[in-house]
């Protein structure tokens, strides 16, 4: 049986990177991360795919998390920071994320470094698995506990907005259905 290669994506923050397997359904997945390192394999679709890159700067292995999802395994990576002692050198963005070749960045995650106001959206990951600690349990499910919901959405004023975008289809009520204006102009149905 041959293996695949898992197709990746990235994005990355001044202090972290966002990536992503796009695998859907993984089982029987095996994730090693390592400050210079990440090893990938599991099963998808009956099929066998593995990834084992080097990356361009050291990662906080101990700091990340991933999570595995039905569409994907996510993974919050942090950028290794200078010990004390060291020179301190500003976080940044790195120009690429293997060591030795270019990797499609995630548009839908990117930005440029001069418009980075935030780190990444990790909601996604929450009770994911820490990456550093081999001997860690499952993090358990984030969202399960409660069952927490849209964490303080205003369906009222979301319902108003979309009433407001010029009807969609949404109408108050007061208008006649289109249906009833035609209804004339239709002769009856004869039975068979």
């Amino acid at each position: 049986m041959s293996i695949n290669t898992a197709p990746i994506k990235w994005a990355q923050r001044s202090d972290s990177l966002y990536i992503t397997i796009a695998l859907p359904d993984v089982k029987d997945e095996s994730i090693n991360l390592q400050n210079t390192t990440l090893k990938f394999k599991g099963k998808s679709e009956g099929r066998d795919y593995e990834v084992d890159i080097e990356f361009f700067k050291a990662v906080d292995a101990e700091g990340s998390t991933y999570k595995v999802l039905p569409r994907s395994v996510q993974m919050h990576v942090m950028k290794k920071k200078a010990k004390e002692g060291e020179e301190e050198e500003e976080e940044e963005f790195w120009p690429r994320l293997l060591k030795d070749k270019a990797l499609e960045k995630n548009q839908d995650r990117y930005v440029d470094e001069d418009e980075e106001d935030g780190g990444f959206d990790t909601s996604a990951l929450e009770g994911g698995m820490g990456m550093g600690n081999k001997h860690q349990g499952m993090g358990g499910m984030g969202g399960m506990g409660g069952m927490g919901g849209m964490g303080g959405m205003d369906m009222d004023a979301l319902m108003k907005q979309m009433g407001d975008i010029g009807g969609g289809g949404m109408g108050d009520g007061d208008e006649p259905d289109s249906d009833d204006e035609s209804d004339g102009d239709l002769p009856d149905l004869e039975e068979s």
